[in-house]
């Protein structure tokens, strides 16, 4: 039903796409303004109500105990992993994990995922690493998943919690490199290479990658022998689009150089209509991993050995895309993966 240019949700819609609408719009609600919802929180129990000394206490130990955690392998929690919350989550758009039948991973040797394109939130690799419902065990039963957010996460009280229950590490090289270097191997780096900079370029079909001058990933990989793992997200950039405008970006990066987040104006539905609004578009998400690009140990590796096993890292993922586009987008012929 559409009025006045609004095409407005049915009202005979079954309950558990219900759920999944919700479970949609909450995680955008508590990934963007969670941090800030949590700061108000403890300001709250501190000043107005009778658990202000439990909560200094617990501050306290997160500033000078627990704060190293998230750069020394996290603190993955299987029960929050696997709330039934994910599910509806995953079912929403729907998130599909798939690996190319090519590819294996060694229980012995620890990996490191690039993911791309990074969208807005990053949706895709969330429903697909972050949760028990993301087939990862399945594909991977050896394997357990870090991924790497951004590091002013693992300062926000309460927040910080669920980011570190979920698997995720700070996005430090110190961190990455404490998970690439378990020596016996099993373990798995969740990387975003474009980070929240990528966010300006997700729009609707468009594949725009951060890419040529972020080697800082070559370079851990190498330190200490980790295969790089191409990942694409293809419907990603779907979910969303977004206001754009030449004052806003320059309003948008200066806000970004200081505070780690890229705060775009994003363009989804609402809970009711299909026209505007924060929650994400309902479209299919296959984050489809590629095979692994082995890399050799070089202790002191030198900048012609990062460019050399750079370059080979941005064909092999070219390549893959060329090769994927076909099962997964709609006229393939006219897709191309821009790196910038």
């Amino acid at each position: 039903m559409e009025i006045g240019g609004i095409s407005f949700a049915p009202l005979k819609v079954p309950m558990d796409r219900r759920l999944q609408t919700l479970a949609a719009g909450a995680a955008f609600v508590w990934l963007i303004f969670g941090g800030f919802i949590c700061v108000i929180f403890s300001i709250y129990l501190i000043l107005f109500t009778k658990f202000w000394l439990l909560t200094i206490a617990y501050l306290l130990w997160v500033m000078f105990w627990d704060k190293p955690i998230s750069q020394q392998g996290g603190r993955p929690w299987k029960w929050v992993r696997g709330w039934r919350w994910w599910k509806y989550l995953k079912a929403y758009f729907p998130t599909t994990l798939e690996r190319l039948p090519w590819v294996e991973l060694d229980p012995k040797k620890n990996y490191l995922f690039c993911c791309f394109p990074h969208g807005m939130l990053s949706l895709g690799v969330f429903c697909s690493f972050g949760t028990e419902y993301g087939e990862f065990n399945t594909h991977f039963p050896y394997h357990k998943p870090h991924i790497v957010t951004l590091s002013q996460h693992y300062i926000m009280p309460f927040f910080r919690e669920m980011a570190l229950s979920l698997g995720g590490i700070s996005a430090e090289a110190a961190a990455i490199d404490y998970v690439l270097k378990y020596p016996e191997g099993g373990h798995a780096c969740i990387l975003m290479p474009g980070g929240a900079q990528e966010s300006y370029y997700c729009k609707p079909g468009q594949y725009k990658i951060i890419l040529k001058k972020r080697k800082g990933f070559v370079k851990l990989a190498l330190k200490n022998g980790s295969p790089l793992v191409p990942v694409l997200s293809f419907g990603e950039t779907d979910t969303f689009d977004q206001v754009e405008g030449a004052t806003l970006r320059k309003v948008q990066e200066f806000l970004r150089k200081r505070i780690g987040i890229a705060p775009v104006v994003p363009v989804g539905r609402g809970f009711f209509q299909y026209t505007f609004g924060l929650v994400p578009r309902r479209k299919p998400i296959w984050v489809v991993v590629g095979k692994p690009m082995n890399i050799p140990k070089i202790e002191n590796p030198t900048n012609e050995q990062i460019e050399q096993y750079h370059s080979m890292f941005v064909d092999c993922l070219q390549k893959m895309f060329e090769e994927q586009k076909f099962n997964y987008l709609e006229d393939p012929e006219n897709k191309k993966l821009i790196i910038e």
